[in-house]
């Protein structure tokens, strides 16, 4: 039952890893519109990407509305890759620090508007290698490609397991300090409260000596 357990664990592990590295797209743009496309990525982590405009008419080459400018920066707004009214292009970077990246396409203002299909082929960590590239033919090299394929996937889980720890962690901190806040301003407003029913309870009784009430 616990192997079980663990082989499930496991396999969760690789679909969750294989599903966030690996980003493949194909969405549809209107002229001066922008969509943005964002991938979590670690620290010092390997990304690709392919991206193209899918000609309307193949036998002719494509019209001059179907062009895209393409931005990939990080949440700390550092840019990684620009490109001006193309119709394809890549990208490759290393990501310096941890955290969502966005691709952001715009298509060129174009009147009447048109509708553009964008393929997006976006990869991370061990799938941004070309490993097949590096195997050969002979029995004893494709068996060792398998195995630096198998360490390079218990190394990306091992790093996986120490970035989810250290996100799990930052949450702790974060909740730690909504609750002191919290805490905090619920003393400070117990305080308010006391001090205006005290300030109230001071005017009344001014107000009923004065009318010789009491």
């Amino acid at each position: 039952m616990v192997l079980r357990s663990v082989n499930l664990f496991t396999t969760l592990l690789l679909l969750g890893i294989y599903s966030r590295v690996s980003q493949s797209l194909h969405f549809e743009l209107q002229s001066g519109r922008t969509k943005c496309v964002s991938e979590d990525i670690k620290s010092n982590s390997m990304s690709v990407g392919k991206y193209s405009v899918v000609n309307p008419n193949e036998a002719h080459p494509s019209p001059p509305s179907h062009k895209i400018s393409i931005r990939v920066s990080s949440s700390y707004g550092n840019t990684y890759h620009h490109a001006e009214d193309v119709e394809s292009g890549q990208f490759a970077f290393t990501a310096v620090e941890a955290g969502d990246y966005m691709a952001c396409f715009t298509a060129i203002d174009h009147k009447p508007e048109v509708t553009l299909s964008v393929d997006l082929d976006w990869k991370a960590g061990i799938h941004s290698k070309s490993w097949p590239s590096v195997a050969k033919k002979s029995q004893v090299e494709v068996m060792e490609f398998d195995v630096k394929q198998l360490i390079e996937i218990v190394n990306s889980i091992h790093e996986e397991m120490f970035y989810l720890r250290d996100r799990e962690e930052e949450m702790q901190d974060l909740n730690r300090a909504t609750n002191s806040k919290m805490a905090w301003l619920s003393f400070l407003s117990l305080f308010v409260c006391l001090g205006v029913a005290g300030m109230q309870f001071l005017h009344l009784k001014s107000f009923l000596e004065k009318k010789k009430v009491i």
